[in-house]
């Protein structure tokens, strides 16, 4: 697959050292390039000559399929859902389809729970949605409910080779550190935490449905599990998150020209209805702005 984000206005993660335009190339075959929207491009520029061979081409997809696991391959590693890839939710087909493959080869199966792990899902994990269990899981960010912290958890089998003096740590454990987990811990584990992300989740995709539904212009996709949810817009999604913080609401964009909603766990539901209020007319505002020089010229 080949995919070319474009846009007039970078991403606000990008370095605007490109001129960009509004097209987006979602997969490729021999001189032709599909577009997002379905349309065909005649590729003229190869990647400014380096598909010599076009794209897909078939013995070079077979050639870099097969020094894809070979003697030297230790492990997979994937995150469940790709947060800075743009909320991309890893079906469990495929992480199923992983666990096969790496059970076959003798690989480990890791997977990068930093940003989907400790009930931002509406489940501890975001494994645990798939039935898909990992040999290794990197976990930080919310484990330590903001005091820097991070963990790296392994099956036992997976851990049979960390023996004495294969490794070690300044800071491994220390008791301020352990003190900030068990905390989080106690409450993210109590009764009813997890299923009060489950509920607010749902009121939220709910809501965000309208939204999409209301403003195509704008909001062409809802992405995302739990309270990790992504909005793939139609604008360049700098534009939203610019329109958004004019609203006093602060979001963060991802790639595929997604913007990311990351409300704390522990989000109401008027707080919820309150953040949809503000991206509703964020969203109206941008639309309007959208539609404006087309009204001035069926006026003039």
């Amino acid at each position: 697959m080949i995919e070319m984000a474009m846009s007039s206005r970078p991403p606000s993660h990008l370095l605007p050292t490109y001129a960009r335009v509004d097209l987006a190339f979602e997969r490729g075959e021999g001189a032709w390039l599909t577009a997002t929207d379905g349309e065909r491009y005649l590729d003229f520029t190869s990647g400014v000559a380096v598909n010599a061979l076009g794209h897909a081409h078939p013995h070079l997809v077979a050639a870099i399929t097969e020094r894809a696991i070979g003697p030297e391959t230790a492990a997979i590693l994937i995150e469940p859902i790709m947060g800075e890839g743009g909320v991309r939710v890893v079906e469990p087909e495929f992480l199923r389809a992983l666990r096969q493959l790496c059970d076959a080869h003798e690989l480990l199966l890791i997977f990068d729970e930093v940003q989907t792990g400790m009930g931002r899902t509406g489940e501890l994990f975001a494994y645990q949605r798939s039935a898909v269990t990992p040999d290794i899981m990197a976990l930080a960010k919310a484990l330590g409910g903001g005091f820097p912290l991070g963990a790296c958890l392994a099956t036992a089998e997976a851990a049979k080779g960390m023996t004495t003096g294969t490794h070690g740590s300044t800071f491994g454990g220390n008791p301020l550190a352990m003190a900030a987990a068990g905390a989080v811990l106690d409450v993210m584990l109590a009764d009813g935490f997890l299923d009060h992300v489950r509920r607010v989740s749902l009121v939220l995709k709910q809501r965000l449905a309208e939204i999409k539904d209301r403003y195509p212009a704008v909001v062409a996709e809802v992405r995302g599990e739990g309270l990790l949810v992504g909005l793939r817009t139609t604008v360049p999604n700098s534009e939203l998150v610019d329109a958004l913080r004019a609203e006093k609401m602060i979001t963060v964009a991802a790639g595929d020209n997604v913007v990311r909603l990351l409300p704390p766990l522990i989000v109401s539901e008027s707080e919820i209805a309150e953040g949809v209020r503000r991206l509703e007319r964020a969203c109206a505002r941008i639309a309007e702005a959208r539609l404006a020089p087309q009204k001035q010229e069926a006026a003039g």
